[in-house]
């Protein structure tokens, strides 16, 4: 394969606000929070090392697949420390402590752990990529957070809770917002697929020392869990990782990951609709809060104007 140049035309300025982007971002959310329905039903056979390679192993056989067919080759060199950052912390790292961590706890103190996410993404790309804390976006987080929070104490009691629960979904969250400020530097250098594509072989890499427990657990996982394990990887995985990733390289690392405070709203629906759980009325108080932070920290104010993209990152 051959080395994308650096360098790539701008795109044509076009009049109105694009859609795609954020399509790209709801799309990642809507499919990130269907991960949590199938996590639960393959975690019942499958331990969190193993799922977290077996679900690896299916997104970077598909990203690879679809970057041989686009024949995107390799992204340049200087994309290289971002994917190899967002590789080892987001997509090895998070993957297995998240699925260590909700064997731990509640599902609802799961929620509040991991939602700091967003909140230390915004402070790490304030400190290390200049981006800035504006207030709508702090406003809108503030909202987001308290009703990830009023999600998670209403869910609180109906599953085991213990400290290391806590410690691992805190340690998820501190590597997910490590793996998407790494991760934006490099989306000036290489296109979406093919950062996506890399960080995700990189992560695969990362959890090989987990095949011998997958080959073991597959032999006698039923095939529901098994499926479950590759739509993770084909789909919240390999799609939502590089819809996210494309919307990433058009806006801020702080303003994406307020988006993702929605992710929580949808799983309480998801599972209501798919798994019979109806929420308490706390719940869906709590998600609809998550919904308005979002809304919030995506409006811009009167009179200001959208900061410029870098014409390297505009695909």
């Amino acid at each position: 394969m051959t080395t994308t140049p650096t360098a790539r035309p701008a795109a044509p300025a076009t009049s109105g606000r694009d859609w795609r982007a954020p399509a790209a971002a709801c799309t990642t959310v809507i499919l990130w929070a269907s991960a949590f329905v199938s996590i639960r039903s393959a975690g019942e056979a499958y331990s969190p090392g193993a799922l977290a390679l077996g679900r690896l192993v299916a997104g970077t056989l598909t990203l690879g697949a679809i970057l041989l067919v686009r024949r995107e080759g390799l992204p340049a060199r200087a994309a290289w420390p971002g994917i190899i950052t967002s590789g080892l912390l987001w997509f090895g790292l998070y993957m297995v402590v998240l699925n260590w961590g909700e064997q731990q706890v509640d599902a609802g103190t799961a929620a509040m752990v991991v939602n700091i996410g967003p909140t230390l993404i915004a402070l790490l790309s304030a400190g290390l990529l200049g981006e800035g804390l504006p207030r709508r976006l702090l406003a809108g987080m503030a909202v987001s957070f308290g009703g990830a929070a009023v999600v998670g104490l209403s869910m609180s009691g109906h599953g085991s809770s213990s400290v290391l629960g806590v410690v691992l979904c805190l340690v998820a969250a501190v590597a997910y917002a490590g793996g998407v400020v790494g991760q934006k530097p490099a989306l000036r250098h290489g296109s979406a697929l093919q950062i996506t594509t890399f960080g995700c072989l990189t992560g695969t890499v990362a959890c090989l020392p987990f095949t011998g427990v997958l080959v073991s657990e597959a032999a006698g996982a039923p095939l529901s869990a098994t499926l479950n394990m590759i739509y993770l990887g084909v789909f919240p995985t390999a799609l939502a990782f590089t819809t996210w990733a494309y919307a990433l390289a058009r806006t801020t690392a702080g303003r994406m990951g307020a988006t993702t405070y929605a992710v929580p709203a949808l799983v309480v629906l998801m599972s209501w609709l798919l798994l019979d759980e109806v929420p308490a009325l706390l719940t869906v108080a709590g998600g609809l809060l998550c919904l308005a932070g979002v809304a919030v920290s995506r409006t811009r104010g009167r009179g200001r104007r959208a900061p410029a993209v870098p014409t390297d990152a505009r695909r």
